[in-house]
């Protein structure tokens, strides 16, 4: 029975199919992950900003975000702003914009955290030898951000790449969505291709996030002078 379900991947365009889907996982994950980056930096400097409303609209978006389940978000996206505001959005756009949401936001909060975290004597030490403040944020501050933020965006990548996989579920034809189509197609004649199946989107996604995981890992070590 085992033999039959390892010869579903090889039947017809199925292993092809599988490699499509992942591609169109990688195309979403990638542009989630590029604008969350960029809008999470935005959102990060805002967020330092020493104002009470802005304070308080940010930390009350990141919150709404972090407590919200992504799933519920793209079923509110996909199925809720389509129908009450009559806007046609396709699956994989409003996938796009929760996981860019989400990112934002997670991002956002990183980039708060490493701005922060650089000591009050840091920048007094460049005002002292008589840095302009745009030279302090180049030459000191910047850099030493980057080595705090670097790794954890990386990380919050190799997430927002997992995450992707509830996409199959408002209908985007994805890797695991394509995965379900085969195994649906074999139910009755091989019973076993789900294993087979599963287990190589599993591979898959190991493909994609283990050298990313990697790399961050290998990043911090480094500039942490382990």
């Amino acid at each position: 029975m085992q033999d039959l379900g390892i010869k579903v991947l090889f039947e017809g365009r199925n292993l092809i199919r599988l490699f499509e889907g992942l591609w169109v996982t990688v195309e979403i994950s990638l542009l989630s992950v590029l604008i969350s980056m960029v809008l999470g930096i935005v959102l990060g400097m805002i967020m330092t900003v020493k104002n009470p409303v802005v304070k308080a609209v940010t930390r009350l978006y990141l919150e709404f975000v972090r407590i919200m389940p992504q799933l519920v978000l793209l079923f509110l996206v996909y199925f809720g702003l389509t129908r009450a505001f009559h806007i046609n959005l396709s699956g994989e756009v409003s996938a796009v914009i929760v996981f860019s949401l989400w990112g934002t936001a997670e991002m956002g909060d990183l980039v708060r955290s490493a701005l922060i975290s650089i000591p009050v004597h840091q920048y007094e030490s460049g005002k002292a030898i008589g840095l302009t403040e745009g030279q302090i944020y180049r030459s000191i501050i910047i850099p030493q951000t980057i080595r705090r933020l670097v790794p954890l965006a990386i990380n919050l990548a190799t997430r927002m790449i997992k995450t992707t996989s509830l996409i199959a579920l408002i209908g985007v034809v994805e890797v695991v969505k394509v995965g379900q189509q085969i195994i649906e197609a074999s139910r009755l004649s091989v019973p076993s291709a789900a294993l087979w199946v599963y287990g190589v989107i599993f591979f898959l996604y190991f493909l994609i996030c283990y050298p990313v995981s990697k790399l961050a890992a290998r990043l911090e070590k480094a500039w942490n002078g382990v």
